[in-house]
């Protein structure tokens, strides 16, 4: 049985991408990051890590994060709302019905899934 400590990603600007991933939680940069640093953390359960790496990104990710919306918001409602921090749409899988999810970009490229979360899917 193991715990994920965090999730790294490889970026040309860890703090750049740190901050729109903070602006996307809510969570905070940790307070001894500077802005030139080439790792930068946003604690969190897991926390997120960003390593500047001298490569740009070049295929689909082998590993991304679903999203869900929190305190009562909806799937549709946080797709606009990362829309607005900096997120594009990738792949919009929406259903007439309602289901689906909506996979996103963050500012260098990195997919991630905004999905419906549980108090969506449940009836009541």
């Amino acid at each position: 049985m193991i715990d994920v400590q965090c999730v790294t990603f490889d970026c040309a600007r860890p703090y750049e991408l740190a901050t729109f991933w903070s602006r996307a939680t809510g969570g905070e940069i940790h307070p001894e990051t500077g802005k030139d640093d080439d790792e930068v953390l946003l604690p969190g359960t897991p926390d997120l890590l960003f390593i500047r790496v001298p490569e740009g990104k070049s295929a689909k990710n082998r590993v991304h994060l679903d999203v869900t919306g929190a305190g009562g918001t909806t799937r549709d409602q946080e797709v606009e709302r990362l829309l607005g921090v900096g997120a594009t749409i990738h792949d919009d899988r929406r259903t007439p019905e309602g289901s689906g999810w909506v996979t996103m970009l963050d500012p260098e490229g990195n997919e991630f899934c905004v999905c419906r979360a549980g108090y969506e899917r449940t009836p009541g």
